[in-house]
């Protein structure tokens, strides 16, 4: 976990990732309203449904709005050095968000009702959680007093890792608006690399630093989910 000690601006791969993520965008746009997910099924020998256009529109906005968020908080908040292997794997990560996504609810035809306004609300709380603890944590890291202490308050008193839970429920939030069971496996598989890959990591390296502060931050902090885990 040393990458999260050495600081570099990272322009080249900060570039590199948001023009692949920009391309995936507009791949997506193709598969949802230029034909695209007609090709791609017919290619491929699924059959085509009348499909939602709604669900679409908010599978689509849903990224648009994740583009933006991560844009945002790479630029201006990651202060870490990216790995250049980082600068293919981030966007290939995020290709199972804006093209997976885009996939999986091209066949739905099931009418927008109340399911899918939890959904966009559970999205919003899960935007929130993951960008205003970020914002919280920087800002206070800013203040020359707080160097080399352990950030524990702000949403992060919740949780250890607040932002982590905010992306699952975001990535929920996608498979909820798809209505396809599929869609399932990508929050599943995102919550299990947070629980046994990033957190563990993570954890490791916060304990070399902080010692004694994030000892004691663990024993009255639940790790993921507040309240429960």
């Amino acid at each position: 976990m040393d990458l999260y000690s050495v600081k570099s601006k990272s322009i080249p791969q900060k570039i590199i990732i948001i023009t692949i993520e920009v391309f995936l965008l507009l791949l997506a746009y193709w598969i949802l309203f230029s034909g695209g997910g007609d090709l791609i099924f017919d290619k491929i020998g699924i059959s085509l449904l009348t499909g939602n256009h709604e669900s679409r529109v908010i599978t689509l906005a849903f990224s648009f709005i994740v583009f933006a968020r991560m844009s945002f908080m790479m630029l201006y908040l990651m202060e870490r050095k990216i790995p250049w292997e980082e600068s293919v794997s981030v966007p290939m990560a995020f290709s199972l968000y804006y093209i997976g996504f885009a996939l999986l609810v091209y066949n739905r035809e099931i009418p927008i009702d109340w399911i899918d306004y939890f959904a966009i609300l559970l999205f919003i709380v899960g935007s929130g959680f993951n960008t205003v603890s970020e914002v919280q944590r920087h800002l206070w890291k800013k203040h020359p007093e707080n160097k080399g202490k352990l950030y524990t308050i702000g949403l992060f008193k919740y949780s250890m890792h607040i932002n982590f839970f905010g992306d699952v429920l975001w990535v929920s939030a996608y498979a909820i608006i798809t209505r396809n069971y599929y869609s399932v496996a990508i929050p599943v598989l995102l919550f299990s690399m947070f629980a046994f890959w990033n957190i563990p990591a993570l954890d490791k390296y916060l304990s070399g630093k902080y010692k004694e502060q994030f000892e004691s931050y663990r024993k009255k902090t639940k790790k993921l989910i507040p309240f429960i885990y």
